[in-house]
């Protein structure tokens, strides 16, 4: 039975099942998933535990010999099944079936994986795994639900924050989800008052923000100057390679070029026929309401200008190029190339 991660708590105060499979590449919220599940465990009573790390040299036998055999200390333990991957291969894939078809009396088995697609979800195991037991994706929590989450998670260890220090603490974290629970616990270590404000986030928090280049995209098409830039300079401070993110942007301006010289389709329409999915089209559209025709050929020769400048054909510095080509997509105005 597939469930959220908000879920869970409640799935585990009902009854505890013969199998979990947590996924996703958020590996805070994976981690303490499974932690909830091995708690329940324990309170009712699974007192041994077996941990198995598939790599490419894992036997999969062993999962069919640990199930098979008897506990020697304790009638009731836990499995555990880390596949980083989230791929098992064709053999671990059958002993998955055919664990769940017959799963061991008395053990909790808990699977932890990296993200997995569509085409796994549709593989022979997953449904079996679903069927017997509870299957769960973690997904990234997004820049809109980050704050409340910091909210949340600062109430949980006593803290009550207020907006600027929420504000600070998503500007500082964002992207990282693992250094955003890590900083509110050493918040609830140094502050000494129930109310947290920024003052107190800027003296204890290291900047530990995490971004890729979708990211980056995202925020320009939005419009959003401030994260724009923001971002720009954490994709730089780490070492990204600047081609990377050249590609993901020229990319999205010749999909919203091509929408814009559509004359006869309405924007929703042209922007399905460029191939946009139908959850990304609000954020293209906002784009689209600042851009014409004519600024977005500008745009696609700043590009140009740009991959000149990386490949040294061009003087100047790629990084501000690239900063410049940002912002003018996000709104900001600045000369064309």
């Amino acid at each position: 039975m597939k469930i959220r991660p908000d879920q869970l708590q409640q799935q585990l105060d009902k009854n505890l099942s013969p199998v979990y499979l947590i996924s996703g590449d958020e590996p805070l919220q994976v981690m303490e998933s499974a932690d909830l599940v091995r708690a329940k465990a324990r309170e009712l009573g699974y007192t041994e535990r077996t941990v198995m790390d598939v790599d490419k040299d894992f036997d999969w036998g062993t999962l069919t010999a640990e199930s098979n055999s008897l506990s020697l200390f304790a009638e009731q333990r836990i499995l555990e099944l880390r596949i980083p991957t989230g791929k098992p291969g064709k053999p671990g894939g059958a002993a998955l079936a055919e664990y769940a078809a017959r799963p061991a009396d008395d053990t909790v088995l808990i699977i932890t994986a990296g993200k997995l697609d569509k085409t796994a979800t549709n593989t022979k195991w997953y449904k079996s795994l679903d069927g017997v037991g509870i299957t769960m994706q973690c997904w990234p929590v997004d820049s809109s639900s980050l704050p409340r989450w910091i909210e949340n998670r600062c109430i949980m260890k006593g803290l009550r924050p207020t907006k600027d220090a929420v504000r600070l603490l998503v500007d500082r974290v964002e992207g990282n989800l693992l250094a955003a629970a890590q900083e509110i616990e050493k918040l609830h270590l140094l502050v000494n008052t129930p109310e947290l404000t920024a003052e107190q986030v800027t003296e204890a928090v290291a900047d530990c923000s995490r971004f890729n280049i979708y990211d980056l995209t995202d925020a320009a098409l939005s419009g959003d100057i401030s994260r724009t830039s923001h971002i720009i300079n954490g994709l730089q401070s780490e070492g990204v390679e600047v081609v990377l993110a050249l590609w993901a942007m020229s990319r999205e301006i010749r999909i919203l070029l091509a929408a814009a010289e559509s004359s006869q389709q309405s924007p929703d329409a042209a922007l399905a026929k460029a191939g946009v999915w139908s959850k990304r089209i609000p954020v293209m559209k906002k784009a689209l309401s600042r851009h014409n025709r004519t600024s977005l050929q500008q745009l696609l020769r700043r590009c140009g200008k740009t991959d000149r400048t990386i490949k040294g054909l061009e003087v100047g510095k790629a990084w501000d190029e690239m900063y410049q080509l940002c912002l003018f997509l996000a709104g900001f105005k600045i000369k064309a190339a």
